[in-house]
């Protein structure tokens, strides 16, 4: 699969997902559909799935030329999308893993407390949740992943007090599961990925669901309530 935002590439058992905008990865609806897109072709053709970013950007969030300027209907549908697209790469039935090239911000941030397994570029990138730096409030499907997936020592500096944090800090804070030189970043994923993969397919999905359904059904139920309150109409 060929797409504007996203390319597709089967290697071996490892479906490759290269996220690529020419900016900076802005979560739009295009770049939504994409990913899902992605993600349902590889959960039929492959054993192991590869999100991977632009070099020194992976995401910076959801597209504020939405949220903030094409008014509160566009920036609910916007981010009810994406909070879907978060709950899909969460509950993905095969390992999920990120190579973050680069800055994930907000919902690129998001993208990684979402994923299994996460693998980031060194160098001086800002990764984390900076909702409340910039004025917004914490839906409720941030709050649940962060629970699940962050430091419980991070987690006031990482969404209450929106610290953004470099590789090496994004690996203690939980964003990340480890660090590396960005010229070997794709390898390393791809060797991780083949050897979750070696993983028995079903055993890997029901312990998957057993461990994060619940969270994602709470999030799905209670998702357009909790943006109405957030983002209530003019």
């Amino acid at each position: 699969m060929s797409h504007e935002l996203l390319h597709y590439e089967l290697k071996d058992v490892v479906a490759i997902l290269r996220i690529d905008d020419g900016k900076a990865n802005a979560v739009s609806h295009a770049f939504i559909d994409a990913l899902k897109a992605g993600l349902d072709q590889a959960a039929q053709e492959a054993r192991a799935a590869v999100i991977v970013g632009r070099p020194g950007r992976f995401s910076a969030g959801f597209d504020l030329s939405v949220v903030r300027d094409g008014g509160p209907e566009a920036a609910r549908d916007l981010v009810t999308a994406g909070a879907k697209m978060l709950m899909q790469m969460y509950v993905h039935p095969q390992p999920l893993l990120v190579a973050c090239t680069g800055h994930a911000i907000a919902a690129g941030a998001l993208m990684l407390l979402a994923a299994d397994t996460r693998i980031g570029a060194e160098g001086d990138f800002k990764i984390g949740l900076n909702e409340v730096s910039i004025g917004m409030s914490l839906p409720s499907f941030l709050v649940s992943l962060a629970r699940e997936r962050l430091s419980k020592r991070h987690l006031t500096q990482a969404t209450i007090q929106a610290r953004l944090y470099d590789p090496a800090g994004a690996v203690d804070a939980g964003f990340l599961d480890r660090a590396c030189p960005a010229d070997t970043l794709l390898e390393e994923t791809l060797q991780e990925a083949r050897r979750l993969a070696e993983l028995r397919p079903e055993a890997y999905r029901d312990a998957k669901l057993r461990s994060r359904r619940a969270v994602a059904d709470e999030v799905l139920a209670t998702l357009q309530d909790d943006l109405n309150r957030l983002m209530p109409g003019s």
